[in-house]
């Protein structure tokens, strides 16, 4: 028996601490059998003191052997290898807890359709082993099952085609970055890795991994043409004052006829210059989010009239009138302060960009849960390729126009991030030739969502 149980300890270590388990409570049972016959055969005999020692010999050998078991078993679990060392406290835990095991390829298919990347493995002659749930999106526009087409059938771009060719020909890994038009252009960093090969010089076959990087193409462009834009803005001004002052530095400010007219185109562009850099600096504060919102119960009439007030000067020198059509007792719930900004960039708009003799309408509508401010103008209006772009950093529909009456182009990049600041939105709807109408708006007291800009 001693031999079975070293065989099988070796062949199974954790059958081997069982099966010590088992002897430490065979054993003393035998023994203790062995000392019941033992006391029956001797009152059976009357031979009570042979057989009184005999009992009391078998009843120490099951105790002695009970120990021995026991020791011999601490030792083997101690002695044994790593994994196998607390087996049985595993085996206990396990039997108590009924842990389910997750086999390791449902892990792996759950981890793989679950991923935001696209993910294809090829075979050596490109056509597709698997993909998971992104990498069948992607390519939605093939129709049936796609497993089993060439990568080809599914994809005609040259870049990504090409990456895997190359991965299976050379065995090294390949990364590209391509973009696909559909509904929308989409940009992707493709990486390529070879499975293990079955020679040195190719692949048996290839998995790919689309990495979409919209998102941060995007957001580079658009930190691109901001920088552009500031360098092109500021660049005009900066240049019409060093022209003048070198002007005047070479004798013209003795020009009694001239001198302050150079100085007044100073001290514009230089005023055009500091409106800029607090319109950019004001911007960044917005989207950076630090800017502080305090919306309260604001009476409209009143911003609307002190709005008026300031910028009447402005209405009559381009024979513009303003009229208000807001009534006495209508009241929103925003930021004061950022709501009379909001409405200063709209109705300071509305008279630069109207025709001589034209209208600057402001009206309330309210529906719902929702209040709306509308600034209705006279002029040109907007052309309709020009709508989805108005409210974007430096957008101007006539750039020439708008430098020489004064505009930044970030006036409505503001209102709108104002507007989202607030849990509104900021929009315009135009007839060319006609007009525009540019609302605000804004959610009532109790309708207020969470806000992001």
């Amino acid at each position: 028996m001693r031999i079975c149980f070293f065989y099988s300890a070796i062949r199974n270590p954790q059958s081997a601490i069982r099966n010590l388990y088992m002897l430490r409570l065979l054993l003393p049972t035998i023994f203790l059998l062995c000392a019941g016959v033992v006391a029956y055969v001797g009152a059976t005999f009357n031979h009570p003191f042979i057989f009184s020692a005999l009992f009391c010999a078998a009843v120490a050998g099951g105790l002695l052997s009970w120990l021995i078991v026991w020791f011999y078993q601490k030792q083997r679990v101690e002695n044994s290898p790593e994994p196998y060392k607390n087996i049985r406290a595993k085996l206990i835990e396990q039997e108590q807890t009924n842990t389910p095991v997750v086999p390791a390829s449902a892990l792996f298919e759950a981890t793989m359709h679950s991923m935001r990347e696209g993910v294809v493995v090829v075979g050596q002659d490109t056509r597709i082993i698997a993909m998971n749930d992104a990498a069948n999106f992607l390519f939605s526009n093939t129709n049936g099952k796609l497993e089993g087409k060439r990568l080809s059938e599914i994809t005609r771009h040259p870049l990504v085609n090409n990456a895997f060719r190359s991965t299976l020909e050379t065995g090294n890994p390949t990364q590209v970055k391509f973009e696909t038009i559909t509904n929308e252009k989409l940009y992707f960093d493709l990486r390529v890795e070879p499975l293990p090969p079955s020679d040195v010089r190719a692949a048996n076959g290839a998995i790919g991994v689309f990495f979409d990087i919209t998102r941060l193409e995007r957001l580079e462009k658009v930190r691109q043409e901001f920088l552009s834009n500031v360098s092109h803005e500021l660049r005009t001004p900066l240049a019409a004052i060093l022209a003048y002052v070198e002007t005047l530095e070479d004798g013209a400010i003795d020009d009694s006829e001239n001198n302050m007219r150079f100085l007044n185109v100073i001290r514009k562009n230089s005023e055009r210059m500091q409106t800029l850099v607090e319109d950019i600096l004001e911007l960044s504060s917005i989207e950076a989010g630090n800017i502080h919102i305090e919306p309260q119960e604001t009476e409209l009439i009143t911003i609307i009239e002190d709005i008026s007030d300031a910028l009447d000067q402005r209405a009559d020198a381009h024979h513009v009138s303003i009229i208000n059509e807001v009534e006495d007792n209508v009241s929103v719930y925003a930021d004061p302060k950022r709501l009379e900004q909001m409405l200063t960039n709209l109705i300071d708009n509305a008279i630069k960009f109207n025709c001589e003799g034209g209208t600057v309408t402001i009206k309330f509508e309210s529906s719902g849960a929702r209040d709306f401010i509308k600034v209705t103008d006279t002029g040109a209006g907007i052309p309709n390729e020009h709508l989805p772009r108005i409210f974007e950093r430096f957008y101007r529909v006539d750039r020439a126009r708008s430098r020489d009456l004064g505009g930044t182009g970030l006036g409505l990049a503001i209102v709108k991030h104002l507007a989202r600041a607030h849990g509104g939105e900021a929009s315009v709807q135009s007839t060319y030739g006609i007009g525009s109408t540019f609302t605000i708006e804004l959610p009532k007291k109790f309708f207020v969502p969470f806000r992001r800009l």
